[in-house]
């Protein structure tokens, strides 16, 4: 997928950005002399002084010994490479990152949707590795991986400090193949080990209850979800049903513009679905609905959601629920409302930088507070152990209830 990579386009929330340029007045010297990098607008006593950085590099050409089989003199373009990754780093921020040709071209496979592995999403959250949701039908899934399940190791390699990418470097593997993961999860300490396989990530399943409620189990927004999602709801029309729950657990986000489609399906024009927050005084940007609301206000609807329920999810479920279309269902969403850029540095890396954070229509932060279900419905182990669904069951009472309102 070469082609999408080289143009800029988001990742975490995966919608293309226009931004502004930022132009960059250069001076350069020579190596060892104080280079000057001054960005429009800074004063020159903000300038960023190259000198030290030069200096390492002459004091590691000349004094570096190896002294192990892993250790050794790197290359130019490694060095390069190095220190735009430590420049990423020092931005404090676990979704700004560099990524060197591997981590691209692995990035490349996931947006595909085809790739070999466990079939989990995994980000930083409190500073520890954690699992946000295991995709349905997968080996993670299978294994009884869980959302919130926190990753202490991975086979013999600790995971604390670990960057996201380098996790999943090592937990991605030929198919067949074992990782063994332990986790912590619920104040107690496991190993969970999963065998690797091919994984095609899910899209969405409907399903017309007994008692008369249509199901949309929506388990990620790919490029092609708001059709199948406009599929589903004309089966759920078809149906005669007025009562819907739309179940976005350990659903993981995707696209944005996937999650505008869907929500304008339930929205007048012009209603805010989304607000991206820049951090730029008086340049938020709200982002509208279409206005094809197709659904009066005979429609009851429920939304699931989990701690898996991540980025698309959130602003879907978030914009729905504050303009009154829906309840929510659940336990406390994961809180993953930043969205990312992936920029070409060259032909074979890339930088994918943090640009905005968003907000739901009433102005709260999604990474802030995540969402708060309107009924807050946990799952016991013992419900897992006997297969029940308390959270469905919940829903549907609800909608089932003469008196709902919405």
């Amino acid at each position: 997928m070469k082609t999408p990579v080289r143009k800029s386009y988001i990742i975490t929330l995966s919608v293309v950005a226009l931004l502004g340029s930022f132009m960059l007045g250069v001076q350069t010297g020579q190596k060892g002399k104080t280079v000057e990098i001054v960005a429009q607008g800074e004063t020159s006593s903000e300038a960023l002084n190259l000198a030290p950085f030069w200096k390492a590099i002459d004091v590691l050409d000349a004094r570096f010994v190896a002294t192990t089989a892993s250790s050794s003199t790197p290359t130019n373009k490694e060095k390069v490479f190095g220190a735009i990754e430590g420049l990423a780093a020092s931005y404090g921020d676990p979704y700004t990152v560099f990524f060197p040709p591997q981590e691209t071209t692995a990035f490349e496979e996931e947006v595909r949707g085809n790739f070999e592995g466990v079939g989990m999403e995994i980000a930083i959250k409190d500073n520890v590795l954690t699992v946000v949701a295991p995709l349905k039908n997968t080996p993670a899934e299978r294994a009884g991986m869980k959302p919130g399940d926190q990753i202490l190791k991975i086979d013999k390699t600790f995971t604390s400090g670990m960057k996201v990418e380098d996790a999943i470097k090592i937990i991605r593997g030929p198919r067949g193949t074992a990782v063994t993961l332990v986790v912590k999860r619920n104040g107690g300490v496991e190993d969970i080990k999963v065998v690797r396989d091919i994984i095609d990530i899910p899209t969405i399943e409907t399903k017309l209850r007994d008692d008369g409620i249509f199901v949309i189990s929506l388990y990620n927004f790919s490029a092609n979800s708001a059709n199948l999602f406009r599929d589903a709801l004309r089966q759920f029309i078809e149906s005669g049903s007025d009562k819907l729950i739309l179940d976005l657990r350990s659903n993981p986000g995707g696209y944005l513009e996937s999650a505008v489609d869907m929500a304008s399906f339930f929205l007048p024009l012009g209603k805010t679905i989304v607000i991206e927050d820049s951090g730029v005084e008086g340049k938020q940007k709200s982002l509208r609905s279409k206005g094809y609301d197709v659904f009066t206000d005979k429609l009851k609807m429920a939304i699931l959601i989990d701690s898996g329920s991540a980025s698309a999810s959130e602003i879907l479920a978030g914009a729905l629920n504050e303009h009154g279309i829906a309840k929510l269902v659940g336990e406390k969403s994961f809180g993953k409302g930043s969205v990312q850029e992936l920029i070409e540095i060259t032909p074979e890396t890339s930088l994918k930088v943090t640009i905005a954070k968003w907000l739901t229509p009433k102005g709260k932060s999604i990474s802030e507070n995540g969402l708060e279900p309107d009924v807050k419905v946990p799952i016991t182990k013992k419900d897992i152990e006997k297969k029940l669904d308390p959270q469905i069951e919940k829903a549907a009472e609800i909608l089932r209830d003469p008196e709902f309102k919405r």
